[in-house]
């Protein structure tokens, strides 16, 4: 696995690199770039010198030191702790070394990952969208966001340096929305690689044990987090064909699939041929019915019956799973156990969910709900490729998180 690491400043980028390195033996992986090229304070710290790691790759890696006033500076930065000892520094300095391999551009740091794609690599060096663009095309490949609250961070970034809130703001904007004195085009920002995002962090805790237990349970290099699970891919694609849907009281979508295979795809609206029911097809769901206390009947086809009515009994066969993102209501449910359909998975609920349950039950159909904030999904389309994981405050006064 590869993981990038992009935020705002002092969001707490490094901290989250050394978790994975000292928790999980990541490798850390560093970009080497001339000052002109280097981001902000945080990612700021002298390279002194270069050294071979090995003659398999001597030309595109090599491990670097930092003398004794940097990587006082630098571990200072990380944890937002006073200087450390001598002792200290020749400690991490040795770690470092020991960890971290340096490249001379992103092709080659590109070339190495890929020919290790067994191991675990970790870096904060991808900074533009056309850097990323290149590593996301690896199926190995996460990109990893990370933001704190901007007073937060603001509160950080004084332990380190001497600036004021307004410029902080004013570079905060620069970051996250692009340079005023450069094109739309032209500007790189956080924001441009919100499309590329696998998970979204928001760091406001105020202890790295916090942080860490957070991360534990994130479980980052947990498989799911590159593939869906089956579950997570089929209960997608049924949000996405609620996307579809044109009735005028919910949108609903589900999906049939024999052995991993899709059969059929519904969502709910109004029949083939017949005025959508979001452009006055239906008069019961635009609640336009007669005044004379008279109900007319719902047009709509539900989703489920779509999905059934296209696949047919015979396509249906055995061992039938109903993907939908809403729980069946009960004419839905009387035809799912009529067609041999054998398990319902269904995400939202819906009012009538434990009768539909008592009838599952009594004709053998297995019924599970699949929340997809409770573990790993793909986020439904309207969330634009971004999954967002939130964290509370912790109550802990331990060591800052940068």
């Amino acid at each position: 696995m590869f993981i990038a690491i992009v935020g705002t400043r002092f969001s707490g980028k490094s901290s989250i690199e050394n978790y994975l390195v000292s928790s999980h033996g990541f490798t850390l992986v560093r970009i080497i770039q001339s000052d002109s090229n280097v981001g902000g304070t945080e990612e700021k710290f002298e390279v002194i010198e270069l050294a071979s790691t090995s003659s398999e790759h001597s030309n595109a890696t090599s491990r670097y030191r930092m003398n004794t006033s940097d990587v006082a500076k630098h571990l200072s930065f990380l944890s937002m702790s006073p200087l450390p000892s001598p002792a200290t520094i020749r400690t991490q300095q040795q770690f470092t070394q020991q960890q971290s391999l340096c490249f001379s551009s992103h092709t080659e740091l590109l070339d190495y990952v890929t020919k290790n794609w067994r191991n675990d690599f970790v870096t904060s060096d991808l900074r533009t969208r056309s850097l990323i663009e290149t590593f996301v095309r690896r199926p190995f490949f996460l990109l990893v966001s990370v933001d704190a609250p901007l007073l937060e961070r603001f509160h950080r970034s004084k332990s380190f340096v001497n600036i004021s809130l307004a410029d902080f703001i004013a570079e905060d904007d620069r970051v996250v929305f692009g340079s005023r004195y450069l094109s739309s085009s032209q500007a790189e920002s956080l924001q441009k690689l919100n499309d590329l995002v696998n998970i979204q962090i928001v760091n406001s805790f105020s202890s790295l044990s916090g942080l860490h237990s957070y991360l534990d349970n994130l479980d980052l290099l947990h498989p799911e987090h590159l593939r869906p699970s089956w579950d997570a891919y089929f209960m997608t694609l049924a949000s996405l064909a609620s996307r579809r849907s044109n009735c005028m009281k919910r949108r609903v979508g589900a999906l049939l699939v024999r052995e991993n295979r899709v059969l059929a795809t519904g969502y709910n609206g109004t029949a083939r041929g017949l005025l959508n029911c979001n452009e006055g097809g239906c008069a019961h769901c635009n609640g336009t019915n007669d005044t004379n206390g008279k109900c007319q009947e719902c047009l709509c086809l539900h989703a489920e019956e779509n999905a059934l009515l296209e696949a047919g009994r015979e396509r249906i066969g055995q061992d039938c799973v109903l993907y939908c993102n809403t729980c069946p209501c009960l004419k839905c449910t009387v035809k799912i156990i009529q067609t041999g359909v054998k398990t319902v998975v269904y995400n939202l609920t819906y009012k009538v969910d434990d009768a539909s349950a008592a009838l599952f039950k009594e004709a053998g159909v297995q019924l599970r709900r699949y929340d997809p904030n409770t573990r790993f999904r793909l986020p439904p389309a309207e969330d634009e490729g971004l999954i967002s994981l939130t964290s509370e405050p912790e109550s802990d006064h331990d060591t800052i998180v940068l």
